[in-house]
């Protein structure tokens, strides 16, 4: 590399795009488009920033296999980045075999972290803690190691591991203040902050109160009957009764845990499984039926016992009835979850990341945005959605190294 390669490369690797862009922004040979790619993307013009790194990856040619694997693993972040889940991994995972055959610890390890980041955001979490244990963090910059600490967070948060997620976010604490970019250690501080945060109401004899994410840890980890309303399951120490599928029973199931120590009356229960304004002869017949599958599906955990005017739930053995509820708006919690990172998504990637229908999601957008819960920015394709504010920082785009000429 010539020194002004070299120099717009340092600028890079400590947060400057703009001093960067000075020293090679006439230049079009691949290095500088390189490092001009990088910088816009750390200036937030990424549509820019795709078109100068897929001009410098043909620049580099086939021969250069090692500058050009490079260029595909920024492309990839900055997709990750922009919410762009239909993005080909393929090509990110043969741009990580290609370093990894010639050397490139480094830009190795970083498309690891942003394979195992693109899972951790559409759910995939076994996948992704799979594919962060196998790369190496030895050879990490402190800018690459903070965000491969954030990962093992992200992945720790997801699972309920609070201490786990906590000991992650002080190495990145520490890594981001090493790599002294403050944008960086401003991501880090928001990780924090989601620690510290409400993420659930538990609801239990009549009154409610807010929970961090570690009372929610230490709720799951007690005997209780527990009614998941966050993941639509009942739980019972270690045995879990997934009800995501059953829409009706897991209605049925968390009106009795309401309604619990006293039973629910029949009128109530109709209303809340099958939305009926009033109950007749057909609805009660109804009721029976599906509170006996419920039964059967709960057998082991509690028993449903009739009384003169309704049900009532019984835990076997006796002991705490508690619902554990999400703090936002339950019929659209999963995407206002999503939107909640503060980056712009489309339509057809929320789709991607909670696996149900484009049109499903659209629906579910449309209501949101009619009661002011999210905002569209662009029209037609290019329309993205997102939760106002805004925050007053992006994601860090921390993209690899320098782009040497082979």
């Amino acid at each position: 590399m010539d020194s002004l390669i070299n120099a717009a490369a340092r600028s890079l690797a400590v947060g400057d795009p703009l001093l960067a862009l000075k020293r090679i922004a006439l230049r079009d040979d691949a290095p500088a488009l390189a490092l001009r790619g990088i910088a816009m993307a750390q200036l937030g013009d990424l549509a820019r920033a795709k078109d100068l790194l897929k001009r410098a990856a043909r620049a580099f040619g086939q021969k250069e296999a090692v500058a050009r694997a490079r260029c595909i693993v920024a492309e990839a972040e900055i997709a990750l980045v922009s919410r762009d889940l239909a993005w080909p991994v393929k090509a990110l995972d043969a741009a990580r075999a290609v370093l990894e055959r010639h050397g490139d610890r480094v830009n190795a390890a970083h498309a690891g972290c942003l394979i195992a980041r693109r899972l951790l955001l559409i759910g995939r979490l076994e996948e992704a803690e799979r594919v962060l244990a196998g790369v190496d963090p030895g050879p990490l910059s402190p800018v690459l190691h903070a965000a491969y600490e954030l990962a093992w967070a992200g992945i720790a948060i997801r699972h309920l591991r609070t201490q786990e997620a906590r000991r992650a976010i002080a190495r990145a604490e520490h890594a981001a203040q090493v790599a002294g970019i403050p944008a960086l250690s401003a991501e880090v501080e928001a990780v924090a902050q989601l620690l510290k945060q409400p993420a659930a109401r538990q609801i239990s004899r009549g009154k409610e109160r807010v929970l961090r994410l570690d009372e929610v840890e230490a709720l799951l980890g007690t005997t209780g009957l527990i009614v998941d309303a966050c993941r639509n399951a009942v739980r019972k120490g270690g045995q879990t009764i997934t009800l995501a599928t059953r829409p009706v029973l897991f209605a049925l199931a968390r009106a009795l845990a309401e309604g619990w120590p006293g039973d629910v009356s029949r009128d109530v229960l109709v209303r809340r499984a099958f939305r009926a304004k009033n109950a007749d002869e057909s609805h009660r017949a109804r009721l029976r039926v599906e509170i006996g599958r419920l039964r059967a599906e709960l057998a082991g955990l509690a028993d449903i016992n009739a009384t003169d005017r309704g049900f009532v739930l019984a835990p076997s053995p006796a002991g705490e009835v508690v619902v554990l509820a999400p703090t936002a708006d339950e019929e659209h919690a999963t995407i206002l979850a999503l939107l909640a990172d503060g980056q712009t998504w489309s339509s057809s990637a929320l789709a991607i990341a909670l696996n149900i229908s484009a049109r499903s999601v659209q629906r579910a957008l449309e209501q949101l945005s009619g009661h002011g819960k999210v905002q569209a920015v662009g029209q037609g394709r290019a329309r993205r959605w997102m939760t106002p504010p805004v925050p007053g920082f992006p994601t860090t785009l921390l993209l690899p190294g320098p782009m040497p000429g082979g």
